[in-house]
Formats: C-alpha cells, structure tokens, sequence
C-alpha cells in the first residue's frame, strides 16, 4: 500500500471514529432558575457529576429559568433530551389543568415523567437570640423580614396567618438581601426565607450574630399542608437539635420522549454520584430514597428500571 492510500486510510478511520465518539454522545438540557440562584447552581453541580459520572457519554447544559410554571409549560414544545425542576404539585395541577394552568392543558402534561428529587425549598424562621422568640407564638410584637415576591415570603406570610401571630407582627420593609445586615444592627428580630439547607443566608447570620431558628410543633406543620422536614441538629452555628420546619419538594422530570436508557443512566447517575455532589455542597446531603415517596405521579420506565435494580420500593401510582 502506498503512502497516500495509506494516509487516506488512516484519515476515513480518524473520521469514523469521531463520529461515533460524537455520536454517543448524549445531549441533555436541564432547565431549572433564574441564573445565580441555588437552583441554578445545582445545575451546574448536576451537570458537572454527569460528565464525570459517565465519562463524557452524557453532556447536560442548564438554561436559564424563570421559574417551575414556565419549566412546565415548555414541556409543550420539547423534545426527548429536555430535562425540568418543579414541585410535583405543580405536574398534578397542569395534568389537571387548574390555578396557573387554567385554560392551558395540553395532552403534553400527561406525558410528564420523574426522575429523581433534588433538595426542597425548607422554610426558616431565623430569629435574634437578643429577641429571645424560641417559637412561633414567641413572633407576637417581633419585626420580622419577609421580602417580597418569592415563594418564602408569600409561605411566610401565610403562615403568619395561620399561627394568629400575624395582626401582632410589624412587617420590616427591607429586602430580603439586605436580612443578614438588619438582623446584625437590631434593624428586624428576625427574618423568614425558603431554601434549601443548609441555607446560605442562614449561614451567613448564624456565623455572624447569634440566631434561634425556630421549630414548629406537629399541629403547626400539618396545619400548613404542607411536607414536614427535619434539619439534623449542628446544621447551622449554635443549633444544638433537630428542626422541624415545612417544605416544598422540588423533582427532576423529563417526558415520555426521553428514551428509557437516557433516563436510566441520569437517574443511575444521579444517586451514584449523590455523596459526591454532597462533598461540593452540603445541600444534596438532604436528599435521600425515602424523598421518592413526595412524587404523585408517573415515574420515567427507565428510572424505574434504576430503581428496580437498587431495590428501592415505589407505589403502584409510581409505575
């Protein structure tokens, strides 16, 4: 063979092989928040742990979000590489076509399938130890941050309503950016937030000033509908036992679209991973198996293959 055959050769195998390598690859996108929020970041960390967890076969790029209802909604127009956060109630009321999906439904909804939970937005009440409020009724004359616009504040003040606290309680009119700050200059007693733990800003105003973050009885948590969750004691400075607090769960999904080994491998992926994200941010150390049981709907065929192989138990609705 001479040297040009030979060169020739040896370039279409060059070229093969790249297009098979390119070809295995795996494109996913992976819409979630608005850029620089927690949930933004945990794309980011999502993407990273499925690079490295499967060696580069499956590339996921996050895209800016303006929120769940909108990650949703988009599930009319994608494709099987799209990938979603949001609240599970959020799937049940568009599958049903009520509150912000009025007059909206499309056979699309019903083909929303799960994957794997990701960290749930927790409620806190963080509160000066120079207010000396170690409960919810304790909040009765208080002036408490509650921001404005998020989902912690409109939460906040729901709750203010609910425990009879709220005709008692000044309203500070401060953003919640600002909390750390008025909280250290005895501007508020305390401040209301939602993320997921341990919260950043919770942090912040535990390693800066003492805070009590408060806990709420059995009564007060079921009286709120909403999911309990507990924050293990030494979460945040100072805080000597377990939380019990509120919270929302926030899920993976995709589609129907998505093919079954797709689906298998990110969930696969995902839990194989989990302690690993948790070593880069300690907020995946909350998620475990038992969070699967807050999805009321359909999950992925090819997640329940992972979860069928883990042996980890889901409901007959969940099939």
């Amino acid at each position: 063979m001479n040297m040009i055959l030979k060169s020739a050769v040896t370039a279409i195998a060059l070229t093969a092989t790249a297009v098979s390598a390119a070809s295995a690859e795996t494109r996913v996108t992976y819409k979630s928040a608005k850029t620089g929020s927690s949930y933004y970041q945990m794309g980011v960390e999502l993407a990273e742990a499925m690079k490295a967890g499967t060696d580069g076969e499956i590339s996921v790029t996050v895209e800016e979000s303006q929120g769940s209802v909108q990650n949703v909604m988009e599930v009319r127009a994608r494709g099987g590489d799209y990938v979603f956060t949001t609240p599970p109630t959020l799937v049940g009321l568009a599958q049903q076509g009520k509150a912000m999906f009025e007059g909206k439904g499309n056979p699309a909804f019903d083909d929303i399938r799960a994957l794997f939970p990701i960290p749930s937005l927790s409620m806190h009440f963080v509160m000066s130890a120079e207010s000396g409020v170690t409960n919810i009724s304790g909040l009765e004359g208080k002036t408490i941050l509650l921001g404005k616009g998020s989902f912690g504040a409109r939460e906040g003040e729901k709750y203010l309503k609910l425990f009879g606290v709220a005709d008692s309680v000044k309203i500070a009119d401060v953003e919640l950016s600002n909390a750390v700050a008025a909280l250290k200059n005895g501007q508020i007693d305390g401040f209301v937030t939602a993320g997921s733990y341990p919260a950043p800003n919770v942090i912040e105003a535990a390693a800066s000033t003492p805070v009590t973050v408060l806990s709420m009885t059995d009564a007060q948590v079921a009286e709120t509908k909403r999911t309990e969750l507990k924050i293990p004691a030494g979460t945040y400075a100072g805080q000597d036992s377990d939380i019990s607090t509120t919270s929302l769960p926030v899920v993976a999904y995709t589609t129907t679209k998505m093919d079954d080994d797709t689906a298998y491998e990110l969930t696969k992926t995902f839990w194989e991973n989990k302690a690993k994200l948790g070593d880069t941010s300690p907020w995946w150390n909350g998620v475990d198996p038992a969070m699967l049981s807050n999805i009321k709907g359909k999950i992925h065929p090819g997640a329940l293959r992972y979860y069928d192989e883990a042996g980890i138990e889901l409901s007959d609705t969940q099939k």
